[in-house]
């Protein structure tokens, strides 16, 4: 079967799953139309109104932060949806690790919602998974968001268009400097994104390392803007 018609399947048993009644992700009580049952959906980690719009990290009256000021990343904005914490790192968990697919539909909508309110893209790309990773992995779940994310908000997604060239180390553990080393040269992008908006979507920014050398990459095919969409960032 081909990954298309999987995908298809997939798409189809979600959307049945949606309108029937199913176990909440987090802690199983029976919800109808939802991912998350209410008190779930509650203890879900926001992030401070006060935030630097270039990076997401906590800012004096949100403004641009100090570092940002210092070391501008490549991308211009990001839009994230939660923070990196208990208990939504246990479903980015669940799906990275656990091959829960359903966990993405829920993260594209949270998305959706987000971003249809303040910012907006011409297309829309996904962080690529080195074809090791993802042979080991079996799907990108940057993509399975992007893929859900962009017929939601009706803007195109170019799965193919960025490759992850190298199959880096671990950045866990890394300072700023090695992370920086550690993704240098590690993404390629082929074709011409001349004076087009592009999202960046990615499940987690910590560092936003691997976004800013992916950010780089897409402004040298022509970007005149990149925006990073993330369902989480680490604080």
């Amino acid at each position: 079967m081909s990954n298309r018609a999987i995908q298809l399947l997939n798409d189809c048993l979600l959307f049945v799953q949606s309108r029937l009644s199913q176990p909440c992700l987090l802690c199983g009580a029976t919800v109808q139309g939802d991912h998350l049952c209410p008190g779930c959906r509650d203890d879900l980690p926001r992030l401070p109104e006060g935030r630097c719009p270039q990076c997401a990290l906590p800012s004096h009256g949100g403004a641009v932060c100090g570092n940002c000021l210092r070391h501008a990343p490549d991308f211009d904005h990001t839009e994230a949806v939660y923070a990196y914490d208990f208990p939504l790192d246990a479903l980015v968990k669940h799906c990275k690790y656990q091959g829960a697919l359903e966990v993405t539909a829920f993260f594209a909508r949270e998305m959706a919602a987000q971003v249809a309110k303040r910012d907006r893209a011409d297309v829309i790309i996904p962080m690529p998974l080195h074809p090791d990773r993802l042979g080991e992995r079996g799907f990108n779940q940057a993509a399975e968001i992007a893929r859900r994310l962009s017929r939601q908000v009706r803007i195109p997604w170019l799965p193919q268009f960025c490759r992850r060239v190298r199959d880096t180390p671990s950045q866990a553990g890394l300072d700023l400097k090695a992370r920086r080393r550690n993704l240098r040269g590690a993404f390629l992008c082929d074709g011409d994104l001349t004076g087009k908006r592009v999202a960046l979507v990615d499940d987690v920014m910590t560092s936003g390392t691997s976004l800013n050398e992916l950010a780089g990459s897409v402004k040298k095919a022509g970007a005149a803007s990149v925006t990073a969409w993330v369902v989480a960032r680490t604080l």
